[in-house]
């Protein structure tokens, strides 16, 4: 059965979507000419979910920082008028979706947003780095700003090696047992955030697993959830989780029931990738997978 059909994760729901509607989306993300991550994930895979994706571009790069070569520019200077001109057309939204940043002074901007549309749903992918390293554009302030997105984040988002930056700890690796899941998911609820979705923790067996805990619920009833761990890795995975998991979430989706259809979506969409010249590189080609969020 297709991951979409599976109705019987249960969980917290954080939007229910009237049929006949659209929800708007506005997505704080950078935009990469080539390679496949942020906005270039973000608008067709939320598309495909069945939303109204209002791209906030962070920066703009020729590709993404895996590559040697690529051209970075970041935006914050027109960032303050470009949403000053939503405000004055009544744009209304119905989440904000951020990601990477381009400078400390952007989430200033993310901050705005959830003042000027209180209403909207906070999903928060605090993209830093991955493998215990940064990313090479992310400096210690803007780690620093990011931590201060997680008070009151609907959704909190990190792989472990945000989740560490976060709570100001050493990167622990990817084979956690359970009481250092445990302690980790605190820590992060610590924070502020509403939900935690905790990525990739890989113990070796052939599963990947990630963890998805409510605030008022707690660490104890976290909700474990496992996907084939295939033979290869691929750039920007994160990306295509946290957009389909959004994407089923605003499609009226359990959390952790969203956060299982975004596993099982990145887990096929990395089987089609592998087809594709210099995958290991460009990204998750996600383009031939899309049917499975049309459904949601």
């Amino acid at each position: 059965m297709p991951a979409s059909q599976i109705t019987d994760i249960p969980g917290t729901v954080l939007y229910t979507r009237d049929p006949l509607y659209i929800p708007r989306v506005a997505a704080v993300h950078d935009m990469c000419g080539y390679g496949k991550c942020s906005l270039t994930a973000a608008i067709p895979i939320l598309s495909a979910a069945g939303c109204d994706v209002c791209p906030v571009p962070t920066a703009l790069l020729s590709a993404h920082t895996r590559y040697k070569t690529y051209t970075f520019h970041d935006t914050t200077d027109i960032l303050s008028d470009y949403i000053d001109a939503w405000q004055k057309e009544d744009v209304s939204l119905d989440a904000v979706y951020s990601g990477f940043l381009g400078n400390a002074e952007q989430v200033d901007l993310i901050k705005r947003l959830y003042s000027e549309y209180p209403q909207a749903l906070r999903l928060v992918d605090p993209v830093m780095g991955d493998g215990g390293q940064r990313y090479p554009t992310y400096t210690q302030e803007l780690c620093d700003a990011m931590g201060r997105l997680a008070d009151g984040a609907d959704i909190l988002m990190p792989n472990l090696t945000e989740a560490s930056i976060l709570i100001g700890t050493e990167y622990p690796g990817q084979d956690l047992t359970d009481p250092q899941v445990d302690e980790i998911l605190r820590d992060l609820l610590d924070l502020g955030a509403k939900n935690v979705v905790l990525k990739g923790i890989d113990r070796d067996d052939g599963k990947l697993r990630n963890y998805v805990v409510n605030k008022r619920e707690g660490v104890d009833q976290k909700k474990e959830l496992a996907h084939e761990k295939l033979p290869f890795m691929i750039h920007g995975t994160g990306d295509a989780f946290a957009s389909a998991l959004c994407g089923a979430v605003m499609a009226g989706r359990s959390l952790p029931q969203a956060a299982y259809i975004a596993g099982e979506f990145v887990r096929n969409s990395m089987v089609s990738t592998r087809n594709q010249p210099h995958f290991e590189e460009r990204g998750v080609s996600f383009e031939l997978n899309l049917k499975e969020l049309t459904d949601l």
